[in-house]
């Protein structure tokens, strides 16, 4: 091949039938279903009222955020104008809780159950907001404002908490070891996307910068008297490479050296590697540390340098543990607004990537389902969905969104048959999971 030709992308035509079949899985499939009555209709048809009364203001907000784009935990005016659009509801927020600038709180009603509806506001660099958070920010804001309004009619009490950073910084983990979770009964939260989907995987992810230090010398006079850096590196890169073989087929990892030395003709005394790790359930996760560490102390091993691992310069992203019941109200109340909320397994699971909500899903019952906003062929984290972030379609999903929420926070507090099921199904699936203890890595 000439250098200068143009590369194939490969697996091009299986990437063009994926697509394709999506569509028209997507419409075969039925709507999920919930075995659960929920709150009154009446009250639900009032949150929907309540919504669409400030639906002006919302899609403002959401306009005003992607038209100013910060980064994680840098997201200062996306949290001052949360409180403009709270204060002018007579609400007051909190801004710079649990130690984080840029995380914020508000609170209505008193007691339990309480229910949190969650905010992310910030961007990717260079391509703005391609993850569509402006329109997560402005559907927790809605639904907020109309469960607030109608707290007193349902007792306990609901909180917006908005988590800075999910791009890669981790904030509703600080939140989390900070005490942010600790009272809350139920997390909700949406995310945009080019399909309606009640459940989907997540991988949970963790990342590990690994140094490797040898001995430098002449690479021509005396080779004999380094430890070649390199080396170990490239040596672990390989070893890497091989464990792909012999992993889950969802499970992920992928990295690049981040350092190889200085010149041609000096051994390198320093090497470095950043790698991210994925797997689909925390032990799959906290397997996959294991090979991966030894893999990393073997190349050292080899090459008589030494390793130096640093696990976890941002907080691990755990797997999302989605629960089923809330997931399924959620479906029921997005359906008079015309959207057909599938189930799990339409959307095809290696569709995915990875998110903090994990480490709030295993801490409390939580849901994380995908709002349409753009055709299903168009993909997050790309500067295509960007734009699409911010057009008409955005609007509707921002209102429909704050809708769906706030039905089924609604739900949540009013329907004890619900909650118990919440519950149960959490307590089933593993309970509250020991972070720490899980991810301990030497």
């Amino acid at each position: 091949m000439d250098a200068n030709t143009d590369l194939e992308r490969p697996y091009a035509g299986y990437l063009e039938d994926l697509l394709g079949r999506l569509e028209s899985d997507i419409a075969a499939a039925e709507p999920l279903q919930s075995g659960h009555a929920g709150s009154d209709p009446g009250l639900r048809e009032r949150a929907t009222a309540g919504v669409v009364r400030r639906a002006d203001d919302l899609v403002a907000l959401s306009r005003d955020i992607h038209a100013n784009p910060e980064l994680g935990f840098q997201e200062h005016y996306a949290a001052q104008r949360v409180a403009r659009v709270l204060g002018s509801y007579g609400h007051d927020l909190q801004v710079g809780r649990w130690g984080l600038d840029t995380a914020v709180l508000a609170r209505a009603g008193d007691g339990y159950p309480r229910v949190a509806i969650l905010a992310e506001y910030d961007a990717l660099p260079g391509i703005g907001h391609a993850c569509g958070h402006n329109v997560i920010c402005a559907t927790a804001v809605g639904a907020f404002l109309a469960v607030a309004e109608l707290i007193g009619d349902v007792g306990g009490s609901v909180e917006l908490i908005g988590c800075p950073a999910e791009e890669g910084g981790g904030g509703k983990e600080y939140i989390a070891r900070a005490g942010g979770f600790d009272d809350i009964d139920a997390a909700l939260m949406l995310h945009p996307f080019g399909a309606d989907v009640a459940e989907h995987v997540w991988l949970g992810v963790r990342t590990v910068d690994v140094t490797y230090h040898g001995l430098s010398a002449h690479a021509a006079a005396m080779p004999h008297l380094g430890r070649n850096a390199l080396d170990a590196a490239v040596t672990a890169y390989q070893g890497m490479a091989q464990l792909r073989q012999h992993m889950l087929p969802t499970d992920r990892i992928h990295g690049i050296i981040t350092d190889g030395g200085q010149k041609p003709n000096i051994v390198p005394e320093r090497a470095a590697l950043s790698f991210f790790l994925r797997s689909l359930n925390p032990d799959g996760l906290a397997e996959l540390t294991g090979k991966a560490s030894a893999v990393f102390h073997a190349a050292a091993h080899g090459t008589g340098t030494r390793a130096e691992l640093h696990w976890d310069p941002c907080p691990v992203y755990l797997p999302v543990r989605n629960n089923h019941a809330l997931a399924a109200r959620y479906a029921a109340n997005l359906a008079p607004r015309g959207r057909k909320v599938v189930g799990k397994g339409v959307l095809p699971a290696e569709m995915t990537g990875s998110t903090d909500l994990g480490n709030v899903s295993v801490r409390v019952p939580a849901i994380h389902p995908l709002l349409a906003i753009a055709p299903p062929t168009v993909t997050i984290h790309n500067p295509e969905f960007t734009t699409w972030a911010a057009s008409s379609r955005a609007d509707e999903g921002t209102i429909d969104g704050a809708i769906g929420l706030a039905a089924t926070a609604l739900d949540f507090l009013a329907d004890e048959a619900l909650r118990k099921s919440v519950a149960d199904e959490f307590e089933v699936a593993g309970g509250v999971v020991d972070v720490d203890a899980l991810l301990a890595a030497d």
